[in-house]
């Protein structure tokens, strides 16, 4: 009877046991790694896209809902050099959805170059997606969980894509460094977590550099005409996307 006694105290303890702790997600945050300079007096980002009622469903359980967190990655990364002109960074689209069973998702961004005068001068597209069968627990945090690791994948190939769609179609636009330095002020420090590894953007082979903003040079193409496809991020190889008027 003693020892009945004494477990029914500890069974009880063990039923009460605290809530579960809610997860927690960090922000995707980007601005650590080096800019991208672009031979322009001004970048304007803007977003087009107008997502499904699904998406819009499907953003709202994400932690880092997929437009906003391209949006940002774009006004860091994309700089303007200072020489006359503009740039325009559009979203044409941003989203991540859940169909049939599957967790869907996509970005497309579109660079538009002008001149001082406005007479179109460059243009390059990146485009990416990916996929992954949904959570089957009914769990709406392993929903959540799910969908920001999707966000995350689209980031991190979008990182990839951006850079070497404009490294391939608009060298001539990047103010390129001679020893892949980037300014002191532009990259935030480190990635943690085995995220992606930040490096200078030093130019790729073949293309001469712009130490200083306002000074002009010209530039070409690698032998090939592929560019480089950047090293320092993850991912699949980068499809020819872009164009040039």
């Amino acid at each position: 009877m003693k020892k009945l006694v004494l477990v029914l105290p500890l069974l009880a303890l063990a039923s009460c046991g605290g809530p579960t702790p809610v997860q927690t997600f960090k922000p995707l945050d980007y601005s650590y790694l080096p800019p991208i300079l672009l031979k322009v007096s001004q970048v304007n980002v803007e977003n087009v896209y107008v997502p499904t009622p699904s998406q819009v469903q499907a953003a709202g359980m994400d932690p880092a809902p997929p437009a906003d967190t391209l949006m940002a990655m774009l006004r860091s990364r994309l700089q303007p050099a200072g020489q006359p002109g503009t740039a325009t960074v559009t979203v044409q689209n941003a989203y991540v959805d859940s169909v049939n069973g599957n967790l869907t998702g996509a970005m497309t961004v579109d660079l538009n170059l002008a001149s001082a005068d406005g007479r179109a001068t460059g243009f390059t597209e990146a485009s990416v997606s990916a996929s992954q069968t949904a959570p089957d627990s009914g769990n709406p945090d392993d929903t959540r969980a799910a969908l920001y690791a999707l966000t995350k994948q689209l980031m991190t190939q979008m990182n990839v894509q951006l850079q070497y769609q404009i490294q391939k179609n608009l060298p001539s636009w990047v103010s390129w460094t001679s020893t892949g330095a980037a300014p002191a002020a532009s990259v935030g420090g480190t990635a943690a977590g085995g995220m992606i590894q930040a490096a200078p953007l030093a130019a790729p082979p073949g293309v001469s550099t712009a130490p200083a903003a306002g000074t002009a040079a010209t530039s070409n193409t690698s032998p090939n005409g592929s560019g480089a496809v950047p090293g320092y991020l993850p991912g699949a190889g980068p499809a020819a996307l872009g164009s040039t008027p």
